[in-house]
């Protein structure tokens, strides 16, 4: 996958991509932040469970953002499975094992110099009486309906007050003034929240800086979750294994916290105790911004607060967005999750996992096959012993496809055929009723099932597509003629 270009950074990966057929385009025509950026992606590579017509494309930068001279905003950088393939320098099917072998070989972040880091060229204070994170950060809107301005690629980073120990991950941020953001955490899934009521308990700030607009390494290692990273595991080491060298972090500049140094944007902040904002305050739309499942998530009543210090930014900074439920989410999540599945299987019965694809109909977080293979007649059942280990690895997940190892993962007709052709649902379905998934699954509500006592419980199901060890001979699929197309192509 090598284009031999170092990527560390958001622009020495967007300077890869352009020298790679079909994967960045560019556009001056004037687009209005307001939804219609993201109405244009949508139709150019948004893909995942954005609303049809989408599909698979290039990522985009908007050079003319209005009422935002000079700055750019870049969309869908992960939006394809085969471009953080290019950005990684790896096979598309093998990130998953990737990221898992980082996992176990860890790289410790360094601390550089304020004076060597990009990301503070340029420094607004948030006393200055013009200071406006409104003006100053191009933060788009997905629909008309969003709460706000999102910011949805931000690098949250803080610190446990405890232990000192840190975490890197994402969340949904909505910019509600000229110096507040409203902060979305799932309850009891993100370590920043146990930083934040270990704080609050005190009535103490807890100091957060958001890097908008780094390594695409960063990016995706930010996305692994517990139990593969438990708490006080820093996902800056994930990625410095993957780029065999250390992330470079420096001192903020108006809070005791760190930041990623080369990012484009650094907001500085604090999370406020014992202090709320409705995420809808400033439209009363009942209505957030998309998420991964495909719907519009629903305005919190009742968020933590970030006060701004301070933003700092490179000299002409390149703002980064994506669109919630597009293939970026996909990869964001899915490929840590695969990560994480592959670690717990393969330590239980080493060999037997072939691959596992987190799909986009499942937002890369829902939905899960794994490529399994029956090698001797003790196997069977292993393959459905694999798939709980799977949900133990990851609480999110809901749905897991078992297929043999004649059966590409990453072809969901390929799935699907293994499904019509291999499975009986009165035999080959195994439903878990009552187990905790994700909030945000519509379908995850007591009007919807007896099983479900509360949001966010759903039943879990294993959908076994393999065949039987001992009927094998009597499921191979046709074997053509192998050759080289180039000789007639």
């Amino acid at each position: 996958m090598s284009k031999n270009r170092k990527v560390y950074d958001l622009r020495s990966a967007l300077e890869l991509l352009d020298n790679i057929p079909e994967q960045l385009i560019q556009t001056d025509v004037e687009v209005n932040p307001k939804a219609e950026l993201a109405g244009v992606y949508r139709h150019v590579g948004a893909g995942g469970t954005v609303a049809r017509p989408t599909k698979e494309g290039p990522a985009m930068i908007f050079n003319n953002v209005k009422g935002h001279e000079g700055d750019r905003v870049v969309i869908g950088l992960l939006a394809s499975r085969k471009r953080v393939g290019y950005l990684l320098d790896e096979d598309p099917k093998n990130l998953g094992r990737l990221l898992n072998e980082a996992v176990k070989k860890p790289i410790k972040p360094v601390m550089i110099n304020s004076k060597d880091a990009l990301c503070q060229q340029v420094v607004h204070y948030a006393d200055d009486p013009d200071f406006d994170i409104r003006k100053l950060i191009p933060a788009p809107t997905n629909t008309p309906e969003d709460a706000g301005p999102y910011i949805t690629m931000g690098l949250c980073y803080a610190s446990d007050p405890e232990t000192k120990e840190s975490n890197i991950t994402i969340h949904r941020l909505c910019i509600q003034s000229k110096d507040e953001i409203t902060m979305y955490l799932v309850p009891g899934a993100r370590h920043i929240e146990v930083f934040r009521n270990k704080a609050e308990k005190n009535n103490q700030p807890l100091p957060i800086s958001i890097s908008i607009g780094v390594d695409p390494a960063i990016a995706i290692a930010s996305c692994f979750e517990p139990p593969t990273t438990p708490l006080g595991f820093d996902e800056l080491e994930i990625a410095g294994a993957i780029r065999k060298e250390p992330v470079r972090l420096t001192n903020c500049l108006t809070i005791n916290e760190r930041c990623i140094a080369n990012a484009e944007y650094v907001i500085e902040g604090e999370l406020l105790p014992n202090v709320r904002m409705k995420e809808d305050c400033n439209t009363g739309t009942g209505k957030a911004m998309p998420e991964f499942p495909g719907y519009t998530g629903d305005a919190n009543p009742s968020l933590p607060v970030i006060k701004v210090k301070a933003v700092t930014t490179r000299i002409n900074p390149i703002m980064q967005t994506c669109i919630g439920p597009s293939e970026e989410h996909v990869s964001l999540a899915g490929i840590p999750t695969e990560a994480s599945i592959i670690q717990m299987i393969d330590k239980a019965m080493p060999d037997k996992l072939q691959n596992v694809y987190c799909s986009s109909a499942g937002g890369g977080k829902y939905m899960a096959v794994i490529q399994f293979k029956k090698s001797i007649p003790s196997d069977e059942g292993r393959q459905r012993q694999a798939a709980l280990l799977a949900f133990s690895a990851f609480s999110e997940l809901k749905h897991i496809f078992l297929v043999d190892e004649d059966v590409d993962p990453f072809d969901i007709n390929d799935v699907l055929w293994a499904m019509n052709t291999r499975f009986q649902a009165d035999s080959d379905v195994i439903c878990i009723p009552g187990v905790r998934c994700h909030p945000l699954d519509p379908s995850n509500t007591p009007d919807m099932s007896p099983s479900i006592r509360d949001s966010g419980i759903a039943c879990k199901t294993i959908f076994d597509c393999t065949v039987p060890y001992n009927k094998k001979e009597h499921f191979e699929r046709s074997k053509f003629m192998e050759v080289d197309p180039s000789h007639w192509v």
